[in-house]
C-alpha cells in the first residue's frame, strides 16, 4: 500500500495536469481498507447478540443465505469479520413472569437448534480453543450467555446444570443476592461457584456495591457486556471513571455497546467511548458489544453486523494502533476465557461443588 501511495500523484500536481479537486474520500478509502485487512487476521469478538429472541418471531429463517428480518446473518458476519458471537439468553420482557429458569432453559435449546440448523455457518463453543478451531473452519463461534441470574432461582445446582448446557456469561444484577447492597452470603457461593466452574462474570447494569464487591471477590476477569462511558453519556449502564480504572486494575474487560441510546448516534460518538475507555481503563479493558437484534437503536453507519470495519477505520484515523485494535477486538476476549478455562481447571482440584441455598445462606 505504501508503494502505491508513493505513486500517486500530489495533490497540487492533480490540481496543475487535470483541473481536478482533492479527493475528499481518499483518507477514508485507505483506512477502511486497512480495517478490512486488519479484521481478517484479528476479527471481532462480538459480547452481545440478541439474534436468539429476534429469531423466535419468524416463521422461517436462512442464516446461511441471509435473512434481512434480522440485523446478524452469516453474510454480514462475514462481511463485518465477525468471529465469536455472545448469544445473550435475556428476558427482553423481564423475569418477572416467574419462569426466569425455564425461559433460558427454553433459549438454550433453541440456540442448539439454530446452530444445528446452520451447520456450514455456524459453531457452538465453549472454550477459547474452540474458538480457534470454528475460526480455523471458517465457521462463526457461537458462546452462550450472557443469562440472567434470576434463572438460577436461588440455587448453585441449577447454576451448574446451565453450565453443563453451555453457559459460559451470567449477568449478576437485579437478584435478591446482588442488589444495590451488594452481594450476600449466597451472591459470594455464586461468584466462587462460577469461578470453580469457568462461568464469567457480567456485571452491567449491576449496582456500584455489587460490582465492586465481585471484582474483590473473583478469581477470573470480571465483564461489562455491554457498558460504556459514563462521564460521555449519563445513562445508567454505563460505568463511572472510577469502576472503569477498578475494572482495567482488575484485567476485566468492558464491552462498548454498539446503541445509540448509551453512546450516541455516529460511529464518531462510539470511538469517543472507546477512546475513553482506552484511556481510563487499560487497551488491554476494551472491547465491543454489537447488542444487534436487542431491540436498540444502533448509531449511523453502524446498523448492522457488517459493518464493524468503519468504525475499525474510524479508530485507525484517530491513532489506534494495530496492536491496541488486535486487543479490542480479538486479544481481549481470548484471554479472558483462557484466563476462566485456567483458574477453573485449578479450582476443581482445591474446591469440591457446594450445595447450598440462598434460603439457607441469607436468612438472618
Amino acid at each position: 500500500m505504501a508503494d502505491l501511495q508513493d505513486d500517486l500523484p500530489t495533490s497540487s500536481e492533480v490540481g496543475e495536469e487535470d483541473g481536478l479537486p482533492d479527493d475528499p474520500f481518499g483518507e477514508e478509502h485507505a483506512s477502511l481498507e486497512r480495517a478490512h485487512a486488519l479484521l481478517a487476521a484479528h476479527p471481532v469478538a462480538d459480547g452481545y447478540s440478541g439474534l436468539p429472541w429476534a429469531l423466535r418471531h419468524l416463521p422461517w429463517y436462512d442464516l446461511e443465505l441471509g435473512e434481512a428480518a434480522v440485523d446478524t446473518d452469516v453474510p454480514r458476519m462475514r462481511e463485518g469479520h465477525v468471529g465469536v458471537l455472545f448469544w445473550s439468553l435475556h428476558l427482553p420482557e423481564g423475569p418477572g413472569d416467574g419462569r426466569a429458569t425455564a425461559a433460558t432453559l427454553e433459549q438454550l435449546d433453541q440456540m442448539r437448534s439454530v446452530i444445528e440448523a446452520h451447520p456450514e455457518g455456524l459453531r457452538l463453543v465453549r472454550t477459547a480453543g474452540q474458538i480457534i478451531d470454528a475460526r480455523n473452519c471458517g465457521r462463526v463461534a457461537v458462546l452462550p450467555g450472557p443469562a440472567h441470574a434470576t434463572a438460577l432461582d436461588g440455587s448453585l445446582g441449577l447454576l451448574r446444570i446451565l453450565h453443563a448446557l453451555g453457559l459460559r456469561v451470567l449477568t449478576l444484577a437485579g437478584t435478591a443476592w446482588a442488589g444495590a447492597e451488594g452481594l450476600t452470603r449466597f451472591g459470594e457461593e455464586v461468584v466462587r461457584e462460577m469461578n470453580r466452574l469457568g462461568v464469567l462474570a457480567d456485571v452491567s447494569g449491576a449496582s456500584a456495591a455489587t460490582a465492586e464487591r465481585v471484582l474483590a471477590l473473583s478469581k477470573t476477569p470480571v465483564l461489562c457486556t455491554r457498558s460504556a462511558a459514563r462521564a460521555l453519556r449519563p445513562h445508567p449502564a454505563n460505568l463511572p471513571d472510577a469502576t472503569l480504572a477498578a475494572l482495567g486494575a482488575a484485567k476485566g474487560l468492558c464491552m462498548v455497546p454498539l446503541t445509540a441510546e448509551q453512546t450516541g448516534p455516529t460511529v464518531h460518538d462510539v470511538a469517543c467511548h472507546l477512546d475513553h475507555v482506552r484511556d481510563v481503563a487499560g487497551p488491554e479493558c476494551v472491547g465491543l458489544s454489537g447488542t444487534y437484534d436487542s431491540g436498540a437503536a444502533h448509531p449511523r453507519d453502524l446498523a448492522d453486523a457488517s459493518r464493524y470495519p468503519h468504525l475499525i477505520a474510524e479508530l485507525l484515523r484517530r491513532g489506534w494502533s494495530e496492536t491496541e485494535l488486535a486487543l479490542l477486538t480479538w486479544g481481549n476476549v481470548q484471554r479472558v476465557l483462557r484466563s476462566a478455562d485456567f483458574t477453573a481447571r485449578a479450582a476443581q482440584h482445591r474446591r469440591e461443588a457446594p450445595y447450598a441455598k440462598s434460603a439457607e445462606l441469607d436468612t438472618p
